[in-house]
């Protein structure tokens, strides 16, 4: 299975299953690798940020990975983002000899300068190798390193291999529009660009030429769905479905707890057997368990898959 500079839909980005002890969940794991399938979705990503994998010993890491190559069928993206290139290009070797499609790397926080960052991605690429197609993350909100469209752009044009752009960038409406404008203009090669933040704008990113969807939303199916009906040119359509899970995907943006409501939801929807978080970890309150109930009924009047 393998993804490509085309690559459109919605590549789910995959939670940890953990049980209470902070022990990992298999079981869990397994339905939901299935449930991404059931639910549309064209890839999933694993080990990203809100898999935990920075809480995960290397041998877990490749539990996991084993585990849902094994069991999708549909390609599967490995977060290999690390401190240093030799674990990373550990992980990325192991990961692809086990069947993975792909990689995604994400730029260390300390990076400040244009050509900090263009050497860093140098160095990653040189580090997993050039043969291991992967995924250029681009999420300033958290990791604290911006990259202008010139540099993404530059750093596309360096390495054949890089095939995909996850843009988390917020506002970021603009930098869609203006990679695209650079592909018209024939400054840069074709690529597929996938969303994240929670599909926050997802409403509008399809229009602005994006594919589709990187994120970990507890109702991929409506993000597939999402995608089918801009594709199909129903704008009104797609952006009435947005609206009604807006308060949710509003809710799930808050600092600290968005992982904490993810699992709530996908667990209030039978696909993973407890929200365990590794810790250290930021839970949920009563009362915030209750706010997202509450959110989750108000989406039912219009959404059945809410209604659990």
């Amino acid at each position: 299975m393998t993804f490509s500079t085309q690559s459109k839909g919605v590549y789910a980005i995959a939670t940890t299953p953990f049980f209470e002890d902070g022990s990992i969940d298999f079981n869990s794991i397994d339905k939901l690798t299935d449930f991404y399938e059931e639910s549309g979705c064209t890839g999933v990503t694993i080990l990203g940020i809100m898999g935990e994998a920075p809480k995960l010993e290397p041998e877990e890491s490749r539990a996991i990975v084993k585990r849902v190559v094994s069991r999708s069928k549909i390609p599967v993206i490995v977060g290999v983002s690390a401190p240093g290139f030799a674990s990373m290009r550990s992980l990325a070797r192991d990961s692809m000899e086990m069947g993975a499609a792909g990689v995604m790397i994400a730029p260390p926080p300390a990076l400040r300068t244009d050509d900090q960052i263009v050497n860093y991605f140098a160095g990653a690429v040189e580090a997993v190798g050039q043969d291991v197609p992967w995924v250029l993350q681009d999420y300033p909100l958290t990791l604290t390193v911006v990259m202008a469209p010139g540099v993404i752009a530059k750093i596309i044009a360096n390495h054949s291999s890089c095939l995909m752009l996850k843009h988390e960038d917020w506002p970021g409406l603009e930098k869609i529009s203006k990679l695209r404008a650079m592909q018209k203009a024939g400054e840069l090669r074709e690529f597929s660009i996938l969303c994240g933040n929670g599909g926050l704008f997802l409403d509008f990113e399809p229009e602005r030429g994006a594919d589709g969807a990187m994120t970990g939303y507890g109702f991929p199916d409506m993000l597939t769905e999402l995608m089918e009906l801009s594709a199909a040119g129903k704008r009104d359509e797609a952006h009435d479905l947005f609206d009604a899970h807006l308060p949710l995907i509003r809710y799930e943006q808050q600092l600290g707890i968005g992982l904490a409501i993810r699992k709530h939801v996908l667990k209030r929807r039978g696909v993973i057997a407890t929200d365990a978080q590794r810790k250290p970890a930021q839970m949920l309150t009563p009362t915030a368990r209750a706010e997202v109930d509450y959110l989750l009924a108000r989406l039912a009047r219009y959404d059945r898959r809410a209604a659990f």
